[in-house]
């Protein structure tokens, strides 16, 4: 008796909820995992004791989510991505697990800030942007939906980097986020696989008189699974996030050691480990486009070796791999799967050709997440040869056999087969990845409903008029538990108190309840005194970082998004030239106070990004120092975007610049998180913009620019920006302002490069679409000027937005594509 009481108060401890045993927990795994002592404990071991008690309770769930996984012959999902831009943990899972107040006293009473400690956390830099955001809500909502999935990714070492601003321009610093160590990964060395790279290919006969092929590496590497968990809000479904970390085969060589080569002696562990050493290198020169193929092939490959393993061991056959995963494609970064998939049934398991292709055609779909065709990965074949020659063989299996199914069932032109080809032969070859990417997938899917008509018309038109059937839309979605419970708690609870908390996992039927809200005058002023609220504490980080004081009785205009030239933040920058420019001309102008803010990071290769980042801030420099617009306009480049920084940036948005040029965007995500948190939206027809105005409703969203249809036929009838620089004289004064020196110190030639693109080619068009957006802008001033018909906005903005829940994305991709159903996992 003694004996079961003294096991049932250790389990206690290690998965109960209540405060008294977390805080039992946190101080044991302060002794025992950290060996700290509380008087000399730092706020990092804090914060590990505390993210290993969290841990503990996750531990407990996933447990029985594997052994209901093992035990069921339910198709699970596979999510292949290069990115996985999951954020910070801890908030997170104590969300999800329901524990936030628990964990909170408990931490309390130790003596310590829970804020504090969630500040402490370093965030993962494994994705780049919306891609990889993306693949985190889509896993988050596959666990909150109580659907079995695992995400499969790289464990970069260093990911995206750091960005700081010097002297306006970007500078990259190494992302050390592993340096304190990650109490949230549960390391796998057993779970390792062997990955080929190079050599040869040699073809033969077996024993049984089949034509097989013998692929000959000139070397290999080990990759290593590491695991992180990934709860869902209140259920007992944990799915898993497997990150491979590259090691070598044989880390250290004692001849070479003993020969006195030291060097040497650890040569193979060094440029095997560069394999996951950082974020997507700069693939500007061959060595870097090498190492990008190195990384995609890696965890591809990792991943698929590591699926066929766990279908064996739930004793299936491999003639039902299909029947056993959904393996999705997100963009073509993973898309070598299709020809590695089949190495491995077809080369490793000894499988007939057609049988494997049959399997791995009903196992992938692909999603597509863009519109720039230099996006559409393809890659030199003499690099891919020299990489993947076993590969390559096996694609042009697949392309011979595509093409002669082509030609024998449609007979279309020659021109049709040349775009169809996996290979490009107009000039030097490629490996087109996207063209693998569909014809080894039984579904292809746009991320928003005019993304995928574009799609159909232009970008895979091909492929659509031969395979139509291929083909489906499901709208991106973000996750509500991380973009609104999580970043703007009191706004939630707001919401909560009035509606119930049924929507925090059904927004699209809950939300709509907020409608009949509008009217209510307490509510209204609860609204806006949660937003000043959320303005003055991004209005404080401003300042910390920035040393920008700004306002926040201001209008907050935010734009925060990759630097790219489509997205058009010089279009932006265009708007506050001209608000300067009529202020300095008449300093009694009336205005709306406005700060500008604008975050995010250029590729480290991308040249006219970054000196959009330098303009930016050199505009800021100028009007934040003139008395003469003092109070009624400031800018602000907040360095350093990620999903810590965007907890504080879209709680505090009044207006969302979703500004690219239409036909450009294939989705966007922020658009959604800024309308989430109470933003109206100033943006083009472009992306998923369309559905968030159809579904907020038009006079609630701020329409500017040219359709994708007019932007094509201005392009026929050719396209002149310096008809529209001449005729109109606003714009003709502030592109004066930017080669006259004065934003640049004296210096006419920094900004001449991008001035003379917009002036001689304008490829975005923001030359054509400025009257619209200042005209829109303008607008935009004067409805902030009434309060409460924006109080309106914003609230009906909130109401109106649950289509766009990832919850509802991956219910799509269920029911289209996937094919598989949730399974509840019940605690034993």
């Amino acid at each position: 008796m003694k004996q079961s009481s003294r096991k049932q108060q250790r389990t206690d401890v290690r998965t109960s909820l209540t405060p008294d045993a977390i805080e039992q927990a946190i101080i044991d795994n302060l002794y025992l995992i950290q060996g700290r002592i509380p008087k000399t404990a730092t706020r990092n071991d804090w914060y590990m004791a505390v993210a290993y008690t969290v841990r503990d309770r996750i531990m407990h769930k996933w447990m029985q989510t594997i052994e209901t996984y093992i035990g069921n012959k339910e198709k699970s999902v596979s999510y292949l991505s290069a990115e996985f831009l999951i954020g910070p943990q801890l908030g997170s899972n104590l969300l999800n697990l329901g524990i936030f107040d628990e964990v909170k006293q408990a931490v309390s009473h130790l003596g310590q800030n829970l804020d504090e400690l969630l500040e402490q956390e370093e965030e993962p830099g494994l994705g780049n942007g919306g891609l990889g955001r993306l693949a985190a809500c889509f896993l988050e909502s596959l666990a909150a939906s109580q659907f079995l999935g695992v995400g499969y990714g790289i464990r970069y070492e260093f990911g995206i980097f750091n960005q700081t601003i010097r002297d306006g321009w970007q500078v990259e610093t190494t992302d050390r986020w592993l340096h304190l160590g990650n109490p949230w990964e549960v390391p796998r060395p057993e779970i390792s696989f062997t990955v080929n790279f190079g050599g040869t290919t040699e073809h033969f006969t077996d024993d049984e008189g089949r034509y097989r092929v013998r692929w000959i590496p000139h070397h290999a590497i080990k990759g290593v699974a590491c695991d992180i968990t990934v709860p869902g809000f209140r259920v007992n479904t944990i799915n898993l996030l497997r990150l491979w970390k590259a090691e070598a085969v044989e880390s250290f060589d004692f001849q070479a050691f003993n020969q006195g080569d030291y060097y040497k002696a650890v040569e193979n562990k060094v440029s095997s480990e560069n394999i996951t050493k950082i974020l997507y290198p700069n693939d500007d020169a061959i060595r870097g486009k090498l190492l990008r193929l190195e990384q995609q092939y890696f965890f591809v490959s990792c991943s698929l070796q590591d699926m066929i393993r766990v279908h064996l061991m739930r004793k299936n056959e491999l003639k039902d791999f299909h029947k056993s995963y959904a393996i999705q494609l997100n963009d073509t970064h993973p898309s070598i799967a299709v020809a590695e998939l089949m190495r491995l049934l077809v080369d490793t398991h000894g499988m007939d050709w057609d049988t494997a292709w049959n399997i791995t055609h009903n196992t992938f779909a692909y999603t597509n997440h863009t519109l720039l065709p230099e996006a559409l990965e393809k890659w030199q074949l003499p690099l891919f040869a020299n990489l993947l020659p076993r590969h390559l063989e096996i694609i042009f299996e697949i392309n011979h056999r595509f093409l002669d199914e082509v030609k024998t069932k449609f007979n279309p032109e020659d021109a049709v087969i040349a775009r169809l080809s996996l290979i490009d032969e107009t000039g030097e070859k490629y490996v087109r990845m996207a063209n693998l990417a569909c014809v080894g997938s039984h579904a292809i899917n746009g991320v928003a409903a005019l993304h995928t008509e574009l799609l159909k018309q232009d970008v895979l038109r091909d492929f659509y008029e031969l395979y139509p059937e291929k083909f489906f839309n499901i709208t991106n979605g973000v996750t509500p538990r991380r973009w609104l419970l999580l970043g703007n708690p009191q706004l939630a609870t707001l919401i909560t108190n009035h509606i119930g908390a049924d929507w925090i996992h059904d927004m699209e039927s809950e939300l709509s309840k907020l409608e009949q809200l509008v009217g209510d005058s307490k509510f209204r002023k609860q609204w806006q005194d949660i937003k000043r609220q959320n303005k003055i504490r991004l209005a404080s980080i401003i300042k910390e970082r920035t040393g920008i004081v700004v306002n926040p009785d201001s209008l907050f205009d935010i734009q925060v998004k990759r630097i790219h030239e489509y997205k058009r933040q010089h279009l932006n920058i265009l708007h506050v030239l001209t608000l300067y420019n009529r202020i300095k001309q008449n300093p009694l102008l009336e205005t709306v106070p406005r700060v500008v803010i604008f975050s995010g990071k250029a590729a480290p290769g991308y040249f006219m990004a970054k000196l959009i980042i330098k303009l930016i801030n050199s505009v800021a420099e100028i009007i934040n120092s003139d008395p003469d617009v003092a109070g009624k306009l400031k800018v602000v480049f907040l360095p350093n975007f990620n999903v810590k920084n965007a907890h504080a940036v879209y709680p505090a948005a009044d207006l969302s610049e979703q500004i690219s040029t239409a036909g450009k965007e294939a989705s966007g995500t922020g658009n959604m998180k800024f309308s989430m948190n109470g933003a109206l939206t100033i943006g083009t027809l472009d992306g998923a913009n369309v559905e968030i105005r159809d579904a907020v409703g038009e006079d609630n969203f701020f329409l500017f620019g040219m359709t994708t249809d007019e932007i094509r036929n201005l392009r026929m009838e050719g396209y002149n920006p310096a008809q529209y620089f001449e005729s109109n004289k606003e714009l003709n004064d502030i592109i004066n302002l930017l080669t006259n020196g004065i934003f640049s110190k004296g210096d006419f030639s920094l900004f001449k490069p991008l001035v003379d693109s917009l002036l001689y080619y304008d490829e975005y068009m923001l030359f054509a679409d400025y009257e619209s957006y200042i005209q829109c802008q303008d607008m935009v001033a004067s409805t902030y000027r009434n309060k409460e018909l924006w109080t309106t906005k914003s609230i009906l903005n909130v109401a109106r937005i649950g289509k766009f829940s990832s919850d509802r994305s991956v219910r799509e991709y269920s029911e289209k594509i996937w094919n598989v159903k949730p399974v509840q996992i019940s605690m034993k």
